[in-house]
């Protein structure tokens, strides 16, 4: 990937980065969702970054009373973004106003972890996973949900929309299954049990519709075909604790990042016998968040 060499850092005292997205909009901008204390107590912070000559600098910063554990940039609107909260609730944020939320939408009744705004022309739409097991389904001009998908047995993590086909996303949980919802339909479409342990993240590859990663409690990433899902395409080891998060290269069919609870973040090329590309040990503390430029190819 050539990133480690040009690594930059911004701290952000007392608080712990749960997710971080880059803008669609504007190379070098990222958003990170923190938390105070590990998301266990205090406050959350939105803080939108952007790398100029002098390095990282801090653009905007809101503060929500409960941790942020996700972020994602509107499709539609440059300035605007969504976070998620552990008090339950969404917040919608514009760049373009020093205050905020403009609009919180409270529906869930646990911890809101997972917030993803849909890719694909046509549609937007906004997708909530939750601690209550429930997914989600938000109109970011409508003030309640659209719907609400039900049929995990466990905490959800991250609920990622299909770059590919509208209205299709997927949810990863602690029940251990990869799920494939339909937004025309109510339920389910597709279970895939995927690990033995929690599931804590998913990605959809951005050049076949059928591919999808999860990583897991259990240390592996394993990449899943949905017109066979009897066993993996394929499975990455290497972490030595739970992956936090994994996401597919926009550029490359098969080379994605992850990171850890081991500190490290790790590049693969799962159609090479080695897959292991390079492992980054910049962080000190849990890697929780992690993205990929859309804009420039080399930058995470």
């Amino acid at each position: 990937m050539g990133t480690a060499a040009g690594a930059g850092a911004l701290r952000l005292p007392g608080l712990h980065g749960y997710a971080v997205e880059f803008s669609p909009y504007c190379p070098g901008r990222v958003a990170c969702a923190a938390a105070q204390y590990y998301g266990m107590a205090g406050c959350g912070t939105l803080a939108v970054l952007e790398q100029n000559e002098a390095g990282i600098v801090l653009l905007r910063s809101f503060d929500w009373n409960d941790g942020l554990f996700d972020v994602t940039w509107s499709e539609s609107n440059e300035n605007m973004l969504i976070t998620c909260s552990g008090d339950g609730s969404l917040q919608i944020w514009d760049m373009a106003k020093t205050k905020g939320p403009l609009q919180v939408y409270k529906e869930h009744t646990l911890e809101a972890y997972s917030v993803d705004w849909s890719q694909t022309r046509g549609e937007q739409l906004v997708v909530s996973g939750s601690w209550d097991q429930t997914a989600k389904l938000w109109d970011p001009a409508v003030g309640k949900s659209l719907c609400t998908f039900k049929g995990h047995e466990a905490v959800i993590y991250s609920t990622i929309w299909s770059p590919h086909i509208p209205g299709c996303f997927a949810s990863a949980s602690g029940d251990q299954t990869l799920r494939i919802w339909d937004v025309k339909t109510p339920g389910v479409k597709l279970v895939i049990p995927a690990h033995q342990a929690e599931v804590l993240s998913c990605d959809w590859c951005k050049y076949d519709e059928n591919l999808l990663v999860t990583g897991a409690v259990d240390c592996s990433l394993k990449g899943w075909d949905l017109r066979n899902i009897r066993q993996p395409v394929f499975v990455l080891l290497g972490h030595t604790y739970a992956i936090r998060r994994v996401k597919f290269s926009p550029f490359h069919a098969t080379i994605l990042a992850s990171c850890s609870y081991d500190f490290t973040v790790r590049f693969w090329d799962f159609s090479k016998p080695n897959p292991l590309l390079e492992t980054v040990e910049h962080h000190t503390e849990f890697t929780c968040g992690l993205d990929l430029s859309l804009h420039n190819r080399g930058q995470v």
